[in-house]
Protein backbone atom coordinates (compact mmCIF):
# COMPACT_ATOMS: atom_id res chain seq x y z
CA UNK A 1 0.00 0.00 0.00
CA UNK A 2 1.41 3.31 -0.90
CA UNK A 3 1.19 5.78 1.88
CA UNK A 4 1.19 9.64 0.44
CA UNK A 5 4.58 11.57 1.99
CA UNK A 6 3.76 13.36 4.80
CA UNK A 7 3.98 17.45 4.77
CA UNK A 8 6.62 19.41 5.67
CA UNK A 9 5.80 20.95 9.06
CA UNK A 10 5.47 24.90 8.75
CA UNK A 11 8.82 25.61 10.07
CA UNK A 12 10.37 23.41 7.05
CA UNK A 13 7.84 25.01 4.22
CA UNK A 14 8.52 28.67 4.17
CA UNK A 15 11.66 30.74 4.32
CA UNK A 16 12.40 34.03 5.82
CA UNK A 17 13.48 36.76 3.84
CA UNK A 18 17.09 38.03 4.61
CA UNK A 19 16.06 41.07 5.97
CA UNK A 20 14.46 38.95 8.68
CA UNK A 21 17.44 36.59 9.38
CA UNK A 22 19.44 40.55 9.84
CA UNK A 23 16.52 41.49 12.44
CA UNK A 24 17.15 38.31 14.58
CA UNK A 25 20.62 39.00 14.60
CA UNK A 26 20.20 42.60 15.63
CA UNK A 27 17.70 41.21 18.36
CA UNK A 28 20.22 39.05 19.26
CA UNK A 29 23.48 41.64 19.35
CA UNK A 30 21.01 44.27 21.19
CA UNK A 31 20.37 41.91 23.97
CA UNK A 32 24.18 40.37 24.08
CA UNK A 33 24.92 44.52 24.64
CA UNK A 34 22.54 44.66 27.43
CA UNK A 35 24.08 41.50 28.94
CA UNK A 36 27.49 42.99 28.44
CA UNK A 37 26.29 46.21 30.13
CA UNK A 38 25.78 44.47 32.92
CA UNK A 39 28.68 42.44 33.37
CA UNK A 40 30.78 45.53 33.04
CA UNK A 41 28.85 48.40 34.57
CA UNK A 42 26.96 48.91 37.75
CA UNK A 43 23.89 46.41 36.95
CA UNK A 44 23.10 43.59 37.27
CA UNK A 45 23.13 41.25 34.25
CA UNK A 46 19.48 40.66 34.40
CA UNK A 47 18.86 44.07 35.44
CA UNK A 48 20.45 45.43 32.59
CA UNK A 49 18.93 43.01 30.16
CA UNK A 50 15.11 43.65 31.02
CA UNK A 51 15.60 47.88 32.09
CA UNK A 52 17.93 49.00 29.24
CA UNK A 53 17.00 50.63 26.32
CA UNK A 54 18.86 47.82 24.02
CA UNK A 55 17.31 44.89 25.55
CA UNK A 56 13.78 46.99 25.17
CA UNK A 57 14.03 47.94 21.62
CA UNK A 58 15.09 44.35 21.04
CA UNK A 59 11.62 43.04 22.20
CA UNK A 60 9.46 45.75 19.80
CA UNK A 61 11.78 44.26 17.42
CA UNK A 62 10.66 41.34 17.85
CA UNK A 63 7.11 41.89 18.06
CA UNK A 64 7.06 44.55 15.08
CA UNK A 65 8.12 41.69 13.17
CA UNK A 66 6.90 38.59 14.32
CA UNK A 67 4.23 38.17 11.76
CA UNK A 68 6.82 38.45 9.47
CA UNK A 69 8.79 35.02 10.27
CA UNK A 70 5.67 33.05 10.58
CA UNK A 71 5.45 29.95 9.26
CA UNK A 72 9.39 30.06 9.27
CA UNK A 73 12.30 28.65 10.95
CA UNK A 74 13.16 32.04 11.98
CA UNK A 75 10.22 32.08 14.14
CA UNK A 76 11.33 30.07 16.73
CA UNK A 77 14.28 32.64 17.31
CA UNK A 78 11.58 35.65 17.65
CA UNK A 79 9.27 33.11 20.08
CA UNK A 80 13.16 32.32 22.23
CA UNK A 81 13.98 36.09 21.97
CA UNK A 82 10.43 37.29 23.41
CA UNK A 83 10.01 34.28 26.30
CA UNK A 84 13.63 35.26 27.76
CA UNK A 85 12.73 38.95 28.20
CA UNK A 86 9.33 38.04 29.47
CA UNK A 87 10.19 35.31 31.70
CA UNK A 88 13.50 37.23 33.56
CA UNK A 89 10.78 40.11 33.78
CA UNK A 90 8.67 37.23 35.84
CA UNK A 91 11.50 35.84 37.93
CA UNK A 92 12.80 39.48 38.69
CA UNK A 93 9.26 40.19 40.42
CA UNK A 94 9.35 37.21 42.30
CA UNK A 95 13.12 38.31 43.31
CA UNK A 96 11.37 41.77 43.65
CA UNK A 97 9.25 39.87 46.37
CA UNK A 98 11.55 38.00 47.99
CA UNK A 99 13.09 41.15 48.87
CA UNK A 100 9.71 42.70 50.62
CA UNK A 101 10.63 39.77 53.42
CA UNK A 102 13.32 40.14 54.76
CA UNK A 103 13.76 36.33 55.32
CA UNK A 104 13.96 35.66 51.01
CA UNK A 105 16.60 38.08 50.87
CA UNK A 106 19.42 35.97 50.37
CA UNK A 107 16.97 33.56 48.23
CA UNK A 108 16.56 36.82 46.14
CA UNK A 109 20.03 37.21 45.12
CA UNK A 110 20.26 34.02 44.68
CA UNK A 111 17.79 34.12 42.22
CA UNK A 112 18.99 37.16 40.70
CA UNK A 113 22.33 35.51 40.06
CA UNK A 114 21.37 32.38 38.34
CA UNK A 115 19.08 34.68 36.39
CA UNK A 116 21.87 36.53 34.91
CA UNK A 117 23.46 32.80 34.08
CA UNK A 118 20.31 31.98 32.23
CA UNK A 119 19.86 34.69 30.06
CA UNK A 120 22.84 34.57 29.51
CA UNK A 121 23.13 31.44 28.29
CA UNK A 122 19.85 31.78 26.44
CA UNK A 123 21.67 34.77 24.11
CA UNK A 124 24.72 32.65 23.45
CA UNK A 125 23.00 29.65 22.27
CA UNK A 126 19.89 31.32 20.47
CA UNK A 127 23.03 33.79 18.59
CA UNK A 128 24.87 30.45 18.42
CA UNK A 129 21.87 28.71 16.42
CA UNK A 130 20.95 31.53 14.39
CA UNK A 131 24.15 30.88 12.63
CA UNK A 132 24.19 27.80 12.08
CA UNK A 133 20.50 28.80 10.48
CA UNK A 134 18.31 25.98 12.14
CA UNK A 135 15.65 26.34 14.61
CA UNK A 136 15.23 26.25 18.25
CA UNK A 137 12.90 24.28 20.14
CA UNK A 138 9.49 26.37 20.20
CA UNK A 139 8.70 24.93 23.74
Amino acid sequence: MNYPEPSPSPLQAGQPSENMVTVAHLVYALHAFAVFSGVVGSATIVGSFIASLPSIAAVALNYWNQAAVRGTWLESHFRWQIRTFWFAVLWVALAVLMVLTVIGFPFALLVVALLGLWVLYRVVRGWWVLAGRRTLPMG
